[in-house]
């Protein structure tokens, strides 16, 4: 899903490698694994989609390297898809509660995926509803479909992990033939990344600048002139939402307002225990 790093994390800088659309060889091993996964989930009824790299590479033709298993879920089907890898030997941890968690065998992760780490933007039934059927390591399932994809990404927004590629890409390849009223409902009141990433788009494709609808443009340039000529005073300091590490100094040493803590503490308040 590319749905960021834990709360707690750092990641050391990692080399960008080129896209291509030249399949990556896989290990039999790792491809056993993840085989094993998604037929166990199918076996016991886990409702769940596939994202990651399997589900750009679905909607793009992009192929990409990985040696996680990006699979997103509900907290109830996390849960049990928790549960379930659990019973049949694989090492688990909790490695952010309010969105990730992550199952193990040998150097091979599953990663369940429950929504964003800043907890904007959380996993529900309807993601898994409108999934697309796929056939993933010979196993027939599915993957997010493009407007979740899409949503998916726009938070990924880190020094050292920005998916505005990514999301150019799926709009390229699909030649704007998406569901924008339900790309707006996903992103709702936090519309101007979905314009940064459309204005992205639109440098990076000017000849197909017409794949974003005329009406999507038109809404999100009106509402983006209101808030800029007529700015609300008491809006919050939303910086960490974006980063919590390169934005540190404005919450620690300028006083400004950590919505970061504030949304992952009420989305908590709602999740039951885990195991």
């Amino acid at each position: 899903m590319g749905a960021g790093r834990s709360h707690a994390s750092t990641k050391s800088a990692v080399k960008v490698v080129e896209t291509s659309s030249v399949p990556v060889p896989i290990p039999k091993k790792q491809t056993r694994l993840f085989h094993e996964v998604l037929a166990l989930f199918e076996s016991e009824h886990i409702h769940y989609a596939v994202a990651g790299a399997f589900a750009l590479r679905e909607h793009t033709g992009i192929c990409r390297e990985t040696k996680d298993l990006d699979l997103v879920l509900t907290p109830d089907s996390g849960r049990a898809a928790l549960a379930c890898l659990r019973r049949h030997g694989f090492e688990y941890e909790i490695a952010d509660p309010v969105w990730l968690y992550k199952a193990h065998r040998d150097s091979f992760f599953v990663d369940l995926i429950l929504g964003m780490s800043n907890a904007v933007l959380m996993v529900d039934d309807s993601w898994i509803e409108r999934a697309s059927p796929a056939v993933i390591q010979e196993v027939e399932t599915r993957v997010l479909a493009a407007e979740e994809l899409l949503a998916s990404k726009l938070f990924v927004t880190r020094r050292e992990r920005f998916d505005g590629a990514d999301i150019a890409h799926i709009i390229y390849r699909k030649r704007g033939k998406l569901d924008w009223d339900r790309v707006l409902s996903l992103i709702g009141s936090n519309w101007e990344i979905l314009f940064w990433a459309l204005v992205l788009f639109r440098y990076v494709y000017p000849a197909q600048t017409m794949y974003v609808p005329e009406t999507v443009w038109s809404q999100l340039i009106a509402r983006f002139h209101d808030a800029v000529f007529h700015p609300a005073p008491g809006a919050k300091f939303r910086g960490s939402l974006i980063d919590d590490k390169m934005f540190a100094i404005d919450v620690k040493d300028w006083g400004l307002e950590n919505l970061l803590d504030d949304f992952r503490s009420r989305h908590l308040q709602t999740v039951p225990a885990i195991l």
